[in-house]
């Protein structure tokens, strides 16, 4: 379920264009509002919105669904890490897939939901500021990596870790455009 890849569906189905060969060729809802406001800016918003949510809910429900069922915490964890996976190196696109942030979210919301509401919190400080999607969202993950150990300190943090590290992987190509200042400002 995780390697649905919900921005590449709704930019083609109802926008007509595909995200893998534009912007940055990324399918999330960054890359989805980034492609199609070139052409249509209104649906780009509700469009990358979507993506967004739909991105967060496909990484939430699984693993609500397993926490309902009582499964083992291990189970969890190990369901939201292959969810953020699944995004990332999606089945359906060759193994192409997005960052990891939203569906990090909605996995995470079960698990840790204040820290991932904190490192919301950050993301639209940031965002709002900065301008920069993926600055916004590596501020967030050590917003959320931070606000973990304070406020679940008793959890096994090894699943969050690596949740982290994959976001970190997709966001290199960005990190050097941070670097080289070249990124977009998209939002």
């Amino acid at each position: 379920m995780g390697g649905i890849p919900f921005g590449y569906i709704l930019a083609k189905r109802f926008a007509g264009v595909d995200v893998k060969n534009a912007g940055s060729g990324n399918i999330g809802a960054t890359n989805v509002l980034r492609v199609v406001k070139e052409t249509n800016p209104n649906l780009a918003k509700k469009l990358g919105i979507t993506t967004l949510v739909l991105d967060a809910i496909k990484g939430a429900i699984i693993v609500l669904i397993a926490k309902v069922l009582g499964l083992d915490i291990n189970v969890l964890w190990t369901i939201a890490v292959l969810s953020v996976l699944g995004h990332c190196f999606s089945p359906y696109l060759n193994f192409e897939g997005g960052k990891g942030v939203a569906t990090a979210v909605g996995v995470l919301l079960v698990l840790l939901p204040l820290p991932t509401l904190v490192a919301v919190v950050v993301w639209f400080i940031s965002a709002k500021g900065l301008k920069v999607s993926s600055l916004s969202s590596l501020i967030a993950l050590i917003a959320l990596i931070i606000a973990s150990y304070l406020l679940s300190p008793d959890i096994a943090h090894a699943p969050l870790w690596i949740i982290s590290w994959i976001i970190f992987y997709k966001h290199i190509p960005n990190i050097k455009r941070i670097i080289n200042k070249e990124e977009e400002q998209v939002i």
